[in-house]
């Protein structure tokens, strides 16, 4: 199935939609242009629109751009097992849609899970992913404890990836109002958003919308037609597609165990805003000045001012101009 909708509130060009099978699962995928193929990879909770203007500055750049709605979201199937949303199964769809669109490499861009994603891709398939940028979540060598057993390990309860652990609680609290839930998330965690709001550390017996508040009105980044979208799709599927992925933390790192330690030799790059919550996590700075012991041929390290966790929708340009730089000089290195 293929369609083409203009896109009036955004003015820009909304991409083709394919529904393909992949990898088990009937997977929406948007795209647009020709030529070396560019991945990109949403995080939570987000869909591919989030990459809307990403995949129209590529095409016009020359590549051929590709956002799905990932594993557990939107018009792609949700396993109804937790146990299906391992790393090694989001990796596994990387790799078989990068098949199915007949290409035999690629290059891959993730966002907040997506990140990691595009960070795993590059490390455990660097003969089909041959460069990688992560924006928000810098890029950690797999390690033989896992995030979950060190926060327990430094006595710490009720951190939001903890709260996430349940299956149903985060889903009854972002459920009950979706649109209000996207508004604010996304508000909250933006450079546009208090700073006297974090999301990491729950205020005890509190949940994650706790941590929020509502806009007065919406950013420019942030249109009312895109809290439609997302609301809509979220209001149909619900967020445990999403939250799923973080009750396989402790599962995924068993499963990469063979790639503890190991480094990404393939050209790579980061792309965080200045307010990211995520760079104020523990050990976050210290992850990022490991880069040229983690990422061995990375190409740059960008972290732009006043810009929050949404990098890539706060700061389109900036980030269209910064990807597009670093994939066309892998076509002139190459």
């Amino acid at each position: 199935m293929d369609t083409h909708i203009q896109s009036i509130e955004s003015g820009l060009p909304a991409p083709d939609i394919q529904i393909l099978e992949i990898n088990g699962l009937t997977m929406k995928v948007a795209s647009m242009g020709s030529g070396p193929l560019v991945v990109l990879c949403h995080g939570f909770p987000e869909l591919a629109i989030s990459w809307r203007s990403q995949i129209v500055a590529l095409a016009a750049a020359g590549y051929r751009a590709v956002a799905p709605d990932m594993r557990g979201y939107g018009g792609t199937t949700a396993p109804s097992e937790v146990s299906d949303y391992t790393m090694l199964h989001i990796v596994g769809d990387m790799v078989e849609l990068v098949s199915a669109l007949g290409e035999k490499q690629a290059a891959i861009v993730g966002h907040d899970w997506g990140a990691l994603v595009a960070w795993s891709c590059a490390l455990l398939r660097p003969d089909l992913f041959t460069s990688v940028a992560g924006m928000s979540v810098p890029f950690v060598p797999v390690a033989s404890v896992d995030i979950l057993s060190a926060l327990r390990d430094a006595g710490v309860d009720h951190f939001y990836l903890q709260y996430f652990q349940a299956p149903g609680v985060a889903e009854a609290e972002l459920e009950q109002d979706v649109a209000a839930s996207i508004r604010r998330m996304h508000y909250s965690a933006s450079g546009d958003g208090p700073d006297t709001v974090t999301f990491g550390m729950l205020k005890t017996g509190k949940g994650i919308l706790d941590n929020t508040v509502e806009p007065e009105t919406l950013p420019a980044w942030l249109s009312e037609r895109d809290v439609e979208e997302y609301a809509s799709e979220f209001q149909r599927t619900g967020f445990s597609g999403g939250l799923n992925w973080y009750r396989n933390i402790r599962r995924s790192s068993e499963l990469m165990a063979p790639w503890r330690g190991q480094a990404i030799h393939q050209p790579s790059l980061f792309i965080a805003g200045e307010a990211d919550d995520v760079l104020k996590f523990p050990n976050a700075q210290a992850d990022i000045d490991n880069f040229p012991n983690a990422l061995l041929d990375m190409r740059g390290c960008h972290i732009l001012p006043d810009a929050g966790h949404w990098i890539q929708r706060e700061r389109a340009t900036a980030v269209n101009e910064l990807l597009i730089e670093f994939l066309d000089g892998l076509k002139n290195s190459g």
